[in-house]
């Protein structure tokens, strides 16, 4: 699993059982249950070290919802699901960009604003 987010150069993935979602194996979980914990990287099974309780959103969730979910649950990515069907992964480096560009769209309004 540790080769597939280095080679997709991603910091997670979904973890399926009989196309079920099971879990997500993060980079933190690479470090904090594997590396950390002196396990063989080689002969670990991702069920073991995976995480399984994880937080999940909705499409129509806010980013400031998601963060504070990542905020109460300690962890950077969530799940998304629209309904049953599972849509995709946000990431705390998505909320980031998001902010970012929101600030900045508010800022150019601002400096319109005064300006005119």
């Amino acid at each position: 699993a540790a080769t597939l987010l280095a080679e997709e150069l991603v910091g997670s993935a979904v973890i399926t059982s009989s196309s079920k979602i099971t879990g997500i194996f993060t980079e933190r979980d690479l470090m904090m249950r594997v590396v950390g914990k002196k396990q063989d990287p080689e002969s670990v099974k991702i069920k073991d070290v995976m995480t399984k309780d994880v937080a999940m959103v909705s499409p129509k969730d806010t980013a400031d919802y998601c963060l504070n979910l990542m905020k109460e649950y300690r962890c950077r990515h969530l799940l998304v699901f629209d309904g049953d069907e599972f849509v995709g992964i946000v990431s705390l480096r998505d909320m980031v960009a998001l902010m970012m560009e929101e600030k900045e769209d508010l800022i150019s309004y601002l400096n319109q604003y005064i300006g005119s």
